[in-house]
Formats: structure tokens, sequence, C-alpha cells
């Protein structure tokens, strides 16, 4: 594991929190030959213990071609699951909508448990010198002057660069000490993660099952060693259910699973330990200060709804690299407020409109009564029939529709 120089060296940007968006950001910023130093409070070793405990992501074509240009797809490969076909259905009536791109366009993503990315991740960024990782500490004073930026450890190391990056998730403190404002809603719901064992294989299918009190994700996986079919379960709960879901013995939490399955996939049972995490809206009216850029669930967090999260927070990813990479060629220092400007624009109205439409989503689906469903269900008749509508469904679900990044095109 990485260890805590008491000196260093200052490097391009400084970013502060090394998950999935932020470590894939350092990589993809080395590929540019950008330097950094990433800091994070959390020990690998516990990111990357060994079982699957039902964290997944949905990886878009955008995201696995970002994947692919940083040199991961090697390691990732075999791990990943590819997304032949989404389902969506309003409590599997009558009315469903199947998008499956053609043969020519591949998957609609892949899925893969996070722990997995979090390895590839983490071996790349050992082996890369433009990357001076720093895990496992606290950081106890930010500052952002004119010529650049620093961050203090506990232990007393001071930390250089240009450009300081929260990528540290919902909760950011480096946000919150620059004083960036937030939009935010909690949707007094919670997401319910496990892993699932069926019968029947899933055929790469990813099901959207949406109820009254919120959607029903089971999102296919590879199977594991001994051959048996897996997917990850994201079931939404009202806040008020969620212990009690939590606290159910085996047995009785299948049968309400069973339940809302109907037996799509035969019998099931469970692989895994169960989670939650509570489900909240927030979005920053602005995603940039001086010499700040925020990157990922710092500057937005959205409903898993429509799995998009992770992929926006790397199209940050890819969006910023790119901005100052061009700006570095011709001589800008990484912290200069006309690069900050350029990625507030050219990421800011896209995360809005994603976050946007997930709620309006979720607002939408979560509308009780038979008469609101029979509207939903007539709704999605037509939007399965529409062939030009499905697709540009199906490409703004790949990441391919808009303006791409770089890295992030085939």
């Amino acid at each position: 594991m990485p260890s805590k120089p008491k000196t260093s060296d200052s490097r391009d940007l400084l970013i502060l929190g090394g998950g999935l968006v932020g470590m894939t950001l350092a990589l993809a910023a080395a590929k540019k030959g950008i330097t950094s130093h990433v800091v994070d409070r959390a020990d690998p070793a516990s990111l990357t213990a060994e079982g699957f405990d039902g964290r997944a992501s949905a990886i878009s074509t955008a995201s696995w071609n970002l994947f692919t240009n940083i040199g991961l797809a090697g390691a990732l490969e075999p791990h990943g699951c590819p997304i032949t076909s989404i389902a969506v259905t309003d409590q599997l009536k009558p009315g469903q909508i199947d998008f499956q791109p053609d043969a020519d366009d591949g998957s609609l993503g892949r899925m893969f448990a996070n722990r997995q990315l979090r390895l590839s991740l983490f071996e790349a960024a050992k082996n890369e010198p433009l990357i001076a990782w720093h895990a496992g500490v606290e950081v106890v004073r930010r500052e952002r002057g004119e010529h650049g930026v620093s961050a203090t450890l506990a232990d007393g190391t001071e930390l250089k660069g240009r450009l300081m990056v929260a990528a540290e998730g919902r909760g950011s403190p480096t946000r919150e000490q620059a004083g960036l404002k937030i939009a935010n809603w909690q949707y007094d719901h919670r997401a319910i993660i496990t892993g699932l064992i069926h019968a029947k294989p899933h055929d790469g299918v990813a099901w959207e099952i949406f109820y009254p009190d919120g959607p029903f994700a089971l999102l296919p996986m590879l199977d594991d060693e001994q051959g048996r079919h897996r997917s990850a379960l994201v079931w939404t709960v009202d806040e008020a259910d969620a212990e009690g879901t939590l606290a159910m013995g085996d047995r009785a939490f299948i049968a309400e699973v069973e339940k809302r399955m109907g037996g799509i996939f035969g019998a099931i049972a469970s692989n895994g330990p169960r989670s939650s995490y509570p489900l909240g809206f927030h979005h920053t009216a602005k995603i940039v200060d001086r010499r700040l850029a925020l990157v990922g669930d710092a500057a937005h967090g959205i409903h898993p709804i429509a799995g998009q999260g992770l992929n926006l927070g790397l199209r940050d990813a890819g969006a910023l690299v790119e901005v100052i990479a061009e700006g570095k060629r011709i001589g800008l220092d990484p912290g200069d407020g006309a690069l900050l400007k350029r990625y507030e624009s050219w990421r800011g109205l896209d995360a809005f409109m994603v976050s946007l439409a997930t709620d309006g989503l979720t607002r939408l689906f979560g509308v009780p009564g038979p008469g609101a469903s029979a509207l939903r269900r007539f709704g999605m008749a037509g939007v399965q029939r529409l062939e030009p509508l499905k697709r540009w469904f199906m490409d703004e679900a790949r990441g391919v529709s808009g303006d791409v990044p770089e890295l992030m095109q085939g």
C-alpha cells in the first residue's frame, strides 16, 4: 500500500477523494502527462476485501471507452457482464419497453462489482509514476491561493498542486468549505442493495420494475465460480420500512423479493449481505471556484433509477482532463480561470439535465393508483413502437449522445 511522505513535490492536480471517480480522473490525467496527488481517508484493503457485497455499477459504453483508453480494459474485461438489453415495466403489467441495441452497436454497457473496479483502478494507480497516492489519511487544512493550492494532512505533510479537485462524494467537505451552495432534497426512500442467485439465466437483461413505493432493479452479473446465475438487486423502499426490511430473516426477505420478481428468474436465494443508503437529490449551481473543480457526487447526486450516477461522474473526469490537457498545450496553468469556466459550461448543463430527468422519472413512476399506472403503460407502449425514440433513449444510456469527451469516444 502507498506510503505517506513527510514532504511532497508540487503536482498539477490535488485530487481530494480517491474513489471510483477520483482515481479514474488521476489515471486519465496521467495518460495526458498531467501529474496528481490523490488523497483519500479510506484504507484500500477494506475497499477491496474478498466477497460480493451487492454493490455494483453499470458502466456505459462511453465510460468503457474511457477505461479502454486509459489502459484498464484488459484487467476489467473478464469481470464484466454485458448488458444486452434493458426491460422497463410498470409492476410487470402489459406495456413493457425493451431496449435492445442493434448487433453493430454492441451492448448497452457492462455490469461490474464495485470491488473489481476498485481493484483494477488501485493496481493501475500504484504502478503510475505520475500519481502520488496518499491513502488512509485525514486532511486537516485546505488552502487555495493565487498561485496554487495545498492540503495539509494530520501528520503534518503538506501536499501542493495547481488545481484542487473535490471528488469526495455527496458530503464533500471541500465543497462545503468553498461555500458552493447546493439545491437538495430527500426522497424519503432508501435503496436496499444485495446480491441474488437464481435458477434461470438472466441472458444479460437488466430489469427496471416500477412499483408505487419505488423502482426494483435487477442488474445482470457474471455467473460465479460454481456456475450459479447471479444478479445485483437495488430495491427502493420507503424510509419507514427500510430498517424492518434490512432486519428480516433470509427466508422472509427472499419471499418479499420473489413477490416483486414475478418468477422471471425462477427460484432465488441470497448472495451476500444486505446494505442500504438513503436516496436524495443534490446539484450545485457552480461546479468551479478559484483553483477548484468539483467532479462526481461532489457536484451532483441523483436517484439510481437509470444507473447513471457513476457514469455522470466519469464524464466529468473525461471533460476536466481534456480541458486541462488542451490548456497545458498552449502554456496555461491547470487552475486557469478560463479553463475552469470551459469545464463548467461543458458539464454543468449536461449534468443538470440528467439530474432533472432522473428526478422526473422517479416522481412520474411514484404516482399511485390504477389510473396513473394505465397512463404510464400507455406511454411506454408508445415508446416501444417508436424506434427513433427508443434509439435516443439507448444512446443516452450508453453515454454516446451530446458533446462526448475525447477519452470517452470509441
